[in-house]
């Protein structure tokens, strides 16, 4: 009889153990699966007596690419959480604020080797079937310049958060959270937004657009990875993130549409809109628009349906949503990738 009541009780534990792990499963498997997917309906055809990049550079690149954005973003969020979670009541929330504290740097450290891994291939690229010169790359490519100076900032992050390691929130959160964020900020060299005419408006976008989701895709990881189990702490935490998430959506569909809109309308190849639909590119850009409604969606869920109950304590299936909507992020942050690589014409 023991044994048998025994089980269930091992049974229900692990299911709980492993339930926070649903949304960085979620996260990364939707995010590989939909740059692996959308490379591979948007690589150009090989022309004869021109040399192309073999598969490991033509998959390996933005594979390595989409871990970066990932990485940075599990970094933001992570460096956020002290500031959702509040200081009021240290007691309750410096155990999670430390494990925070600890994945931030792991995420940093993963983002710079991911940046430099991008560099030596994107330096690849542009020398098939030849050894990659690396410095004449980064010293004559804009986008190696990026790669560098993003990996330089993940650097920086891992440095700032070992000291918050150490020290705690002696190192402030609003330290930690400009580090990281001031990293993002190369990103958008590494894109189409640094051949665009409209020049200065395309790259203030593009930040606000890498910022904002990675503000509101990191910010939900954090909370659904270290929060599930803790009703007391998510009630508190949840309505803050909430408002940062809507404000987040907000920036997140403006600047993307009009990132999309741009490019296509700049392409002297084919006109604006049918390029919607006679393009890969503009097929990428209704794909990546698809899945932010649908985050959209899942989100209003979370707001108007789960937070009252959460707020009153109650059972909710939060973190099944949150692996859900952690879960689309991965898949548009798969196709943003590929959305930088993709002609659009």
């Amino acid at each position: 009889m023991t044994a048998t009541t025994e089980r269930p009780a091992a049974a229900d534990s692990g299911a709980r153990a492993a339930r926070p792990r649903a949304p960085i499963a979620g996260l990364v498997t939707g995010g590989v699966l939909a740059v692996v997917v959308a490379t591979w309906l948007t690589v150009p055809a090989s022309v004869p007596g021109i040399p192309m990049p073999g598969p490991v550079v033509e998959y390996g690149l933005p594979f390595f690419r989409e871990l970066l954005d990932l990485s940075a973003t599990a970094a933001v969020g992570l460096s956020l959480l002290p500031k959702l979670l509040g200081f009021d009541d240290p007691d309750r929330t410096e155990p999670i604020a430390a494990r925070a504290r600890h994945w931030a740097v792991l995420s940093a450290l993963a983002w710079c080797a991911a940046a430099l891994v991008c560099t030596v291939l994107s330096a690849a690229e542009l020398a098939p079937g030849s050894v990659p010169d690396v410095v004449a790359y980064v010293d004559g490519i804009g986008t190696g310049q990026g790669l560098v100076v993003s990996a330089s900032c993940a650097l920086a992050s891992a440095a700032v958060g070992m000291f918050a390691v150490r020290f705690g929130e002696k190192v402030p959160a609003e330290l930690r959270v400009l580090v990281t964020g001031f990293g993002l900020l190369p990103l958008p060299v590494t894109g189409h937004a640094s051949n665009w005419y409209w020049h200065d408006l395309s790259m203030v976008s593009m930040e606000l657009h890498v910022i904002g989701a990675a503000a509101w895709t990191g910010g939900l990881l954090s909370l659904a990875v270290l929060l599930s189990r803790d009703r007391e702490l998510l009630a508190r935490t949840l309505p803050r993130f909430s408002r940062l998430a809507t404000w987040a959506l907000i920036v997140v569909a403006l600047s993307g549409l009009f990132n999309g809109a741009v490019e296509l309308l700049l392409s002297p190849l084919e006109p604006f809109p049918q390029s919607l639909v006679t393009t890969k590119y503009g097929w990428l850009v209704l794909a990546k628009t698809l899945l932010i409604g649908l985050v959209a969606v899942a989100g209003a869920n979370m707001r108007w349906r789960l937070m009252p109950a959460v707020a009153r304590r109650a059972p909710t299936a939060f973190a099944r949503w949150a692996a859900l909507e952690v879960t689309l992020m991965g898949l548009a942050y798969g196709v943003a990738v590929a959305l930088t690589r993709a002609p659009v014409a």
